[in-house]
């Protein structure tokens, strides 16, 4: 897909981040965006700052782990633009940090699975029927993690593996049914996000303490974790612009740092050599990325 212009993307998670990077930048293309968010005073600012430069934006509060709130999201866009031609499954959370995986509660599955994988699912289930039936051409773009692609160590790398794969069978049935829509899937490394700060969306149901907040030390370890991305990471403007390039290419996998090839390197090497994984190997926590 090259042609942008007057087209239509719907991104979840847009209202920061590399959800509202990637909005910024089709919307320079020319296309109508469609912001879909969890966050209602986080998504009417993104919008109104879209809107101050004269795009063409439209915000739906959405919760992309409930199937009934997605294809609200999908109505509200064909009933404003009548077509989608580019989906980013952008939502995401870091999820719960159980110190080891049998730790994560049933909870903390279901609200990272519940964003991460399943939003992804509800969003290919509800969207790429309505951009097949138009017959033009359109991409789905999910975005992972380079946690999808090497070792997994917690429940965030679960969710991110499994988009990885959800995404290679995507991309696999549209190329089988020779559909005008591609499919690409973005393993970001680290990059200057809010995602340190994602227990502020939590729902209370969520929660095996309802109504709990962080504590002190969660707050001051997500800072300075914030901190250190702000310095180190990627900014989201450089991967909106990589994925902007990856639609025009139909590039499959999109991976925004040459910094982490060994780790993934190794993983692979573990498994055709039938050999086990190294708990103490070369994790993605221990690569400083630069910062772009």
């Amino acid at each position: 897909m090259r042609d942008f212009e007057g087209k239509v993307v719907v991104i979840t998670g847009g209202a920061s981040g590399i959800g509202f990077a990637m909005a910024t930048r089709f919307a320079q293309e020319g296309m109508k965006v469609i912001l879909g968010d969890i966050e209602a005073p986080a998504l009417e600012s993104a919008v109104a700052r879209l809107r101050q430069q004269e795009f063409e934006v439209h915000g739906v509060v959405t919760d992309v782990s409930d199937a009934a709130s997605v294809e609200n999201l999908a109505r509200e866009t064909i009933d404003r633009f009548g077509k989608v031609h580019v989906l980013c499954n952008n939502a995401g959370i870091g999820g719960a940090r159980a110190p080891r995986i049998w730790d994560a509660t049933e909870k903390d599955w279901q609200w990272t699975l519940g964003v991460n994988l399943w939003g992804v699912i509800n969003g290919i289930r509800v969207f790429v029927p309505l951009m097949l039936s138009h017959g033009e051409e359109g991409h789905v773009v999910n975005t992972a993690s380079m946690a999808g692609l090497a070792q997994g160590n917690r429940v965030y790398s679960v969710s991110k593996h499994g988009v990885v794969a959800l995404s290679e069978a995507l991309y696999d049935g549209l190329k089988l049914e020779n559909a005008k829509v591609g499919a690409s899937v973005l393993c970001p490394g680290l990059t200057n996000t809010n995602l340190t700060f994602s227990a502020r969306n939590r729902p209370d149901n969520m929660k095996d303490d309802p109504g709990a907040q962080p504590t002190p030390e969660e707050l001051e370890r997500a800072a300075q974790t914030k901190q250190w991305l702000e310095g180190a990471g990627l900014p989201p403007e450089r991967t909106a612009e990589i994925v902007l390039q990856a639609i025009k290419d139909d590039q499959f996998y999109i991976l925004t740092h040459d910094e982490y090839d060994e780790v993934i390197r190794e993983r692979m090497e573990n498994i055709l050599a039938r050999r086990n994984p190294d708990p103490k190997g070369p994790g993605l926590t221990s690569t400083k990325p630069r910062s772009g």
